[in-house]
């Protein structure tokens, strides 16, 4: 018989380590859901990238939760969720960055975004894994949020279109997402990050 004991024990035994994973995990849902409906609502001719976004969006969130039940190791964990971040970063800021009033908030946004898409590949896209340390992994979280900030200030007092409430919610999935993602690194014990 399959012992269900032992194939749901999760990574994280303390509350506040589950306690962030879970809501995390809940933030990402939600915000992926709303996405989704607005994207059928708007058509998929217009929003198709957003689409693609929301795609690596459940990647992450599907190795978040495999992570979490010790189905996916370090490694394959930290660079398949690396790749879908940069992918989303390329693809959100980079080739098709929200359209923004103000130019120089713009410019600024778009140089964090080329910051953040090296700091993925330099530190995190590399086979050298003993190489993470918590305040490389904080620094992503801080950028992201930093960009986001910038992208919510601008828009919510330059609404572009109808397709404004759901811009404003996609924005903030990605910080949601890395949150998660530093959590599950720098709450590790007694194992050396990047290795199992």
């Amino acid at each position: 018989m399959c012992d269900w004991r032992n194939i749901m024990e999760t990574r994280f035994k303390k509350k506040s380590q589950i306690f962030d994973i879970g809501i995390t995990a809940v933030g990402a849902v939600l915000s992926v859901g709303t996405m989704i409906y607005g994207i059928s609502h708007l058509g998929l001719r217009d929003t198709w990238p957003e689409l693609v976004l929301n795609l690596c969006y459940i990647a992450c969130i599907l190795m978040m939760v495999l992570y979490f039940f010790k189905f996916l190791d370090n490694k394959r964990f930290n660079y398949w969720s690396t790749v879908f971040i940069g992918i989303t970063v390329l693809l959100r800021d980079i080739l098709f960055a929200p359209p923004l009033e103000n130019y120089p908030i713009h410019l600024i946004c778009l140089t964090l975004s080329v910051l953040l898409l090296l700091m993925l590949t330099f530190f995190y896209a590399r086979k050298d894994w003993k190489s993470y340390t918590k305040s490389s992994l904080y620094m992503l979280l801080i950028i992201d949020m930093v960009i986001a900030g910038l992208y919510f200030f601008v828009i919510i007092f330059h609404p572009v279109n109808e397709y404004t409430p759901y811009l404003l919610t996609e924005i903030w999935i990605r910080p949601t997402i890395i949150y998660g993602l530093v959590a599950c690194f720098v709450s590790e014990e007694g194992t050396e990050m990047g290795e199992e």
